[in-house]
């Protein structure tokens, strides 16, 4: 009987093992997860351009009384010159009250179920969301309405982070991440690319939409967290599905085995039950815990304040209508996905994360700079420097939160204790959050005196953000110069 060989597009398929495609699962579902979360933090920076625009330039309907030729179509209250000074303290509301709750959030995260934690932050966050479009169907003209809302919703998605990372964290162990790390970390850039397009198909007709559509997005993957989300292997045990496989995924290449072969985590999960959570000063006097937390606050800075103004720049700059200026302003994340991945590869393959970092942040200081001076002559000029900058400035910023919680971790006081990491994670990304929210405020404070003034202060946390990872860097290179550094204890 002639042998039936079996269709190759199968056979693919069942050459891994089930517990493999959980993680895949698992790693697609957090991906999209943390998408979303970004994808509805991101339209603000997009409606800006239109809450208040030059109207002089406008074409008004007949019907229409108008006493101000300048401010008729803007959105009271932002109709005022100080525009600015408002859009910053929206910024602020949403940005503090996620780097308060960012402390607070790795707390609940650790004691409550994941599922329902993050399932209920992304539900909530949708409606937060969509009541700030709302605000445009109602008539609602107050500050303290757009303030009350972007703040609780700045609570709800503090939900995000430390649930997915813990998340992956349960399902792959803590060993070497790397480049499919580096590739799961661009979901910041992924939502925030999606997110602007999404607002800019309906920021020129209806802004309310911009807002609306996000949240039911965020919403509805909330739901299908809450039916599919596994957080762990040992709940899958639970079921009664004893025969979870432990095969590495991909068998040949030796990163990828650490983060898909079941081993590593189970030795982990052994330690867990004697380990205690780790206190908030023992977890600072970890070598480079500060450093790392002091070099994200900077650099998240740089990254947040393109974030939020970049639209609005570019469409006061380089005088783009509101779309344009936000599908433009999504080329700065493009940069990013590159960045962060490269990093990643760079990193991985030469062992040094803080030398990578520091040198993408010493070239990123001049390139800012030639932004700010050329970035305008004209189309291709303005894309090629969006791209670049995007790269330099994530990449690092990519690098450190992922890159961090790999090279902590191996240290002796963490060893094997998952609690601690993730006290740790929130701490730098906690301190990472008070540079988000204090870039977006000093820009909206130095704007109105010229945008080169807020280009000078990025500059200027970009060179302090290298000069922090100075004394890893000796470390590194020391290491590579074959000087054996002594443990620290």
């Amino acid at each position: 009987v002639k042998m039936r060989s079996l269709a190759p597009g199968i056979k693919l398929i069942t050459s891994f093992s089930r517990d493999s495609w959980y993680r895949f699962f698992i790693l697609l579902l957090t991906f999209v997860f943390y998408t979303t979360y970004h994808l509805s933090r991101k339209p603000i920076s997009i409606v800006k351009s239109q809450l208040h625009r030059n109207c002089s330039n406008v074409i008004h309907p007949a019907d229409l009384n108008i006493t101000d030729n300048d401010t008729w179509c803007d959105w009271a209250p932002f109709d005022q010159n100080n525009y600015r000074n408002l859009f910053g303290v929206l910024d602020n509301c949403f940005l503090v009250a996620y780097a308060i709750g960012m402390f607070f959030s790795g707390i609940f995260g650790e004691r409550l179920p994941l599922r329902y934690y993050l399932s209920s932050g992304m539900i909530l966050s949708g409606i937060f969301t969509a009541l700030f479009g709302l605000g445009f169907y109602w008539q609602i003209h107050s500050l303290w309405y757009y303030c009350l809302v972007q703040a609780l919703n700045g609570l709800v998605q503090t939900t995000g982070w430390p649930a997915v990372v813990a998340c992956v964290g349960n399902w792959f162990g803590k060993g070497k991440r790397g480049l499919i790390m580096g590739v799961w970390n661009s979901h910041t850039s992924v939502g925030n690319i999606l997110g602007s397009l999404i607002a800019g198909v309906y920021v020129s007709s209806a802004w309310g939409l911009s807002f609306i559509v996000p949240g039911i997005i965020i919403a509805v993957a909330g739901v299908i967290c809450f039916l599919f989300l596994v957080e762990s292997k040992s709940h899958l045990r639970l079921e009664g599905n004893e025969s979870v496989e432990q095969e590495p995924l991909l068998r040949n290449s030796s990163s990828n085995e650490e983060i898909f072969s079941a081993n590593t985590s189970t030795a982990v999960e052994t330690v867990e039950d004697h380990t205690e959570a780790i206190s908030f000063c023992g977890a600072l006097r970890i070598p480079g815990v500060v450093e790392f937390s002091l070099c994200l606050l900077f650099a998240k800075l740089v990254s947040y304040t393109f974030l939020y103004w970049l639209p609005l720049y570019i469409a006061n700059v380089a005088h783009f209508d509101p779309k344009e200026a936000g599908d433009l302003s999504t080329l700065f994340d493009v940069g990013g996905i590159v960045g962060g991945i490269l990093a990643g590869l760079i990193s991985d393959y030469s062992g040094g994360r803080a030398t990578t970092c520091c040198a993408m942040l010493i070239i990123a200081a001049p390139m800012l700079f030639l932004y700010n001076k050329i970035g305008q002559n004209g189309l291709p000029t303005t894309i090629g420097m969006l791209l670049w900058c995007g790269a330099l400035v994530n990449g690092p910023y990519a690098l450190i939160t992922t890159a961090v919680s790999a090279d902590l971790g191996t240290h002796e006081c963490l060893r094997g204790n998952s609690r601690a990491l993730s006290t740790v994670t929130a701490i730098i990304d906690g301190t990472g959050s008070i540079g988000a929210a204090v870039g977006p405020l000093l820009a909206g404070l130095i704007s109105p005196t010229g945008w080169n003034n807020v280009f000078y202060m990025l500059i200027a946390a970009d060179v302090l953000a290298c000069l922090l990872l100075s004394r890893l860097v000796y470390k590194e290179v020391r290491g590579w110069c074959g000087y054996t550094t002594r443990l620290r204890g």
